[in-house]
C-alpha cells in the first residue's frame, strides 16, 4: 500500500498526509466498538428495568431499535462533528480527511458509515480489508464513496527558538543596516520569532505577511530565494538587537 497522501493546494504547496495503517485502524475501530457495547449494554439494562414497569414487549422493540441505530449513529455523530475522528481513533492518532485533504463533512461521515455493512460482505470487513489492499489511497468502499482518506494526525516538527541572546546569525549581512529601524519593530519581531515555531500553519503565514512584510519593505531587507522570511526576521532581530544593547 501506498502509505503517503501527497496533495497540491490552491496554493500550490505541496501537503503530505501519512495514510493511516491497517494495524492502527483496526485498533481505534476496536475500542470504538468496545465503547458502542458498553453503551448498548447499558441501555439495554436501563430499558430493560424500565421495560419490566411498564410495557415488556414495548421495551424489547426499543432495546432491538436502538441496537441496530447506536453503532451507526455512534460513528455518523462522532466523525461528523468532531473532524473525522471517534475515541478510538483519537487514541491512535488518526482522523478521516476528504480525498483532497479538507476536513471531512458531515454528508461524507454520514455516506461512509452507511457502507459499513457492503464492508463486511461476505464475512467481517472482507470486502472493506480487499479494497484498501487494492487501492493507492487505503480506501475501504465506504471511503471510495465518500472521498474520504484515514490518515495519522500531523504531529508538529520540532524548532529551535532563534538564539538571539549569543552569535552572530548567517543571514545578518543580507538585511542591510537597518536604518531607521524602531524599538517598537525589534519587539514586535522578536515575539514573533520566539512564537513561530508554536503558531498552525495560517497564523504563521497571517503573520508573516501582516508584521514581517510591511517591515522589511521599510528597512530594504530583501526576500532572498529558497529562505523562509522566520529566518530574515530572526536575523534582524539578533542585529538589532546586539547592535543596540538589547540582547
Amino acid at each position: 500500500m501506498d502509505q503517503d497522501l501527497t496533495i497540491l493546494s490552491p496554493e500550490k504547496t505541496i501537503l503530505t498526509y501519512r495514510l493511516a495503517g491497517l494495524g492502527s485502524r483496526i485498533g481505534a475501530h476496536f475500542l470504538d466498538l468496545v465503547l458502542v457495547g458498553a453503551v448498548t449494554f447499558g441501555f439495554s439494562w436501563l430499558c430493560a428495568a424500565v421495560g419490566s414497569l411498564l410495557d415488556s414487549q414495548l421495551a424489547t422493540g426499543f432495546v432491538l431499535f436502538m441496537s441496530f441505530v447506536l453503532p451507526f449513529a455512534y460513528f455518523i455523530l462522532l466523525e461528523g462533528m468532531l473532524n473525522g475522528q471517534t475515541i478510538g481513533k483519537k487514541a491512535f492518532g488518526i482522523r478521516v480527511r476528504m480525498a483532497d485533504g479538507t476536513p471531512v463533512n458531515f454528508l461524507a461521515a454520514l455516506g461512509r458509515n452507511l457502507m459499513r455493512p457492503a464492508d463486511m460482505l461476505p464475512g467481517p470487513y472482507f470486502v472493506g480489508f480487499l479494497a484498501i489492499f487494492t487501492n493507492a489511497k487505503s480506501q475501504r468502499l465506504g471511503d471510495l464513496v465518500s472521498n474520504t482518506v484515514v490518515c495519522h494526525e500531523h504531529r508538529p516538527q520540532p524548532f529551535t527558538v532563534a538564539p538571539h541572546t549569543v552569535g552572530i546569525h548567517p543571514l545578518e549581512n543580507f538585511v542591510g543596516e537597518l536604518r531607521g529601524m524602531t524599538q517598537e519593530e525589534y519587539y514586535a519581531l522578536r515575539r514573533f520569532c520566539d512564537r513561530f515555531p508554536e503558531l498552525p500553519g495560517p497564523t504563521q503565514d497571517r503573520m508573516t505577511d501582516d508584521l514581517w512584510a510591511p517591515i522589511a519593505r521599510r528597512r530594504n531587507v530583501p526576500a532572498l530565494p529558497n529562505v523562509h522570511p522566520i529566518y530574515l526576521a530572526e536575523a534582524v532581530v539578533m542585529k538589532y538587537g546586539r547592535q543596540h544593547g538589547l540582547l
